[in-house]
């Protein structure tokens, strides 16, 4: 994978961490934005935006739990909330539950360590994803 020009990344950065300012204003003013505030595109964008708040970890916990909630509420998607977990475990050195992290390591393409993988794909159901050899199939296609 070729690397950004750092004028690029910088330019990402800082509209990530602009982003994750917004959605936490947002967050600690509407609640979070869910399908009936924002509706499902905007509801899609907000998880997007809460993915990659990886900068402020702090903030991306309150997402998480913010999403949980609205899960709860049938205001956000099951999948959302697994990616969430996901990118969020990974990130704190913790396997994860879902099996949608994936990554380079010792110049090998896949899947970031799975807690209980037995139990993966029974748990991918519970989220409304796939099941995992098709994912990883399409994971290692598209990289």
């Amino acid at each position: 994978m070729a690397r950004l020009p750092d004028e690029v990344a910088a330019e990402w950065q800082r509209v990530d961490e602009d982003n994750t300012r917004w959605l936490g204003d947002l967050l600690s003013t509407r609640g979070w934005p869910g399908r009936t505030l924002a509706g499902e595109d905007g509801a899609q964008a907000a998880w997007l935006l809460a993915q990659h708040a990886d900068r402020a970890p702090a903030l991306q916990r309150a997402f998480l739990d913010a999403v949980r909630v609205a899960v709860g509420q049938a205001e956000a998607s099951p999948a959302h909330l697994a990616y969430l977990e996901d990118r969020m475990r990974v990130q704190a050195g913790q396997p994860q539950l879902y099996g949608t992290q994936f990554t380079v390591n010792s110049g090998t393409f896949g899947p970031c360590p799975i807690e209980d993988p037995q139990r993966l794909d029974e748990r991918r159901t519970a989220a409304g994803l796939e099941p995992f050899a098709v994912y990883e199939a399409r994971m290692r296609a598209d990289s």
